[in-house]
């Protein structure tokens, strides 16, 4: 006995299966990319910054500028030196014989002492304060920042390295440098200064956790690159997938707003934290300007990911089917079609025709440009993202115009017939 052929009643169950199917995996998609966006946020901030060289340089290059980094770095130095250098015990022994023979000499070797510590400050600071140091805090950076990546990575050579759970910086050659502005300002006992003797590191970090951040790096330096374009395939998955895309957009547009709300309150938390951790050492009055700067891009970033979502709701309503997006919708797309209108005749005419028939594939290159736009050479800003609204808004405005040009005809009374069909209905 054979099988009986299948009916036709099955293909609605299949489609309906599919139908339901969409929208889930929409929904899906939708809550994955929204739980990622902040860790993708974060990675695609570090691996742009803190593993970027160039990035990281140009980043923290500004802060010798500011004062309050200068006088941090003034008096960590200072500090160095005072603490390995008795200027009064050399005082003493240049003088010793004269003192001998005139022992009230020696009241002056106190004042001799503070003044001399006075100049080795003020040089100091005029030195953290000129050109000259700030290419020496570029080279040191971007040294350090190298040396930072290779400890990640398990090398402790350079001039950051790990000392047990510290991780520390080399100032010799800054102290150097130093050393001979003092003598070339006449401080001859400044080439008493055993420079080969001193400590010459300072702890960046207190690291009991460093194997842990290590593992950390280990793991997730591959996938962070890669972590901000899953998040994009996922949002674009679930705008593909949705039946209802106006709809779709403005709940993306919402998730992005919302974690750039959420990244906001995660800085400002931070913030505090970082100020708190640095209170009573040299760098606290620094800690501020230092953090708002290292989080420079972090914050340009968020901005431009809130409005970023701000412009997407706004963009689902306008093409959703609510009522007032609706009307708003009709009074753009009619007056931009009845201008296209008035150019129907002549070559304007031929090309709107095209466009009509292209309009679709027009408006998606038309995005993709603005993204472009938006993206170019990694530097998120809000002014991009003005930018980028800007041409992809004259450009829709512009298809929409050559629509109406293509799809409206001129008749000799001067009213478009489409436009006409529309005021009578």
């Amino acid at each position: 006995m054979s099988d009986a052929p299948p009916t036709h009643a099955e293909a609605p169950t299949v489609t309906a299966r599919t139908g339901r199917a969409r929208p889930i995996a929409a929904l899906i998609c939708l809550l994955l990319a929204a739980l990622l966006t902040i860790p993708a946020t974060f990675a695609f901030w570090g691996q742009r910054t803190l593993n970027d060289t160039q990035r990281y340089v140009a980043t923290v290059g500004p802060l010798i500028h500011s004062t309050a980094v200068q006088d941090a770095i003034t008096t960590r130095l200072t500090d160095v030196i005072d603490n390995q250098v008795n200027v009064e015990s050399i005082i003493d022994n240049v003088f010793s014989g004269v003192i001998t023979d005139r022992p009230r000499l020696q009241q002056l070797v106190g004042p001799l002492s503070g003044a001399v510590n006075g100049f080795i400050d003020s040089q100091v600071k005029d030195f953290v304060a000129s050109p000259a140091f700030a290419d020496i805090w570029v080279a040191v950076n971007t040294k350090a920042q190298e040396a930072f990546v290779r400890v990640l990575k398990g090398d402790n050579s350079g001039a950051v390295s790990l000392q047990g759970d510290q991780i520390v910086l080399d100032l010799g050659d800054l102290i150097t440098q130093i050393q001979q502005r003092l003598v070339a300002r006449g401080l001859t006992i400044a080439s008493k200064i055993p420079v080969s003797q001193v400590d010459k590191q300072i702890v960046l970090v207190d690291a009991p956790q460093l194997k842990k951040l290590k593992t950390i790096y280990a793991f997730t330096n591959p996938i962070a690159k890669w972590l901000i374009v899953l998040v994009g395939a996922l949002y674009l998955a679930a705008l593909l997938l949705s039946r209802r895309r106006p709809r779709m957009t403005g709940y993306i547009g919402l998730a992005l707003a919302v974690n750039a709300l959420l990244v906001a309150l995660l800085l400002s938390v931070g913030r505090q934290l970082f100020i708190n951790e640095l209170v009573g050492t040299a760098f606290a009055q620094a800690s501020s300007v230092f953090y708002d700067q290292l989080l420079t891009y972090l914050e340009r970033g968020r901005q431009v990911l809130f409005w970023l979502g701000v412009t997407f709701v706004a963009v689902g309503w306008f093409a959703g089917r609510n009522a007032s997006g609706t009307a708003a919708r009709a009074w753009v797309t009619d007056g931009l079609e009845t201008i296209g209108s008035s150019m129907a005749d002549g070559p304007v005419g031929t090309a709107g025709k095209w466009t009509a028939a292209n309009a679709t594939w027009l408006r998606i290159v038309i995005t993709v440009l603005g993204a472009g736009v938006l993206l170019w050479g990694n530097s998120v800003t809000m002014p991009r993202l003005f930018w980028a609204l800007v041409v992809v808004g004259v450009l829709l405005a512009a298809v929409q115009v050559l629509v109406g040009a293509g799809t409206r005809t001129r008749p000799p009374g001067g009213v478009p017939v489409a436009a006409a069909g529309a005021t009578a209905g």
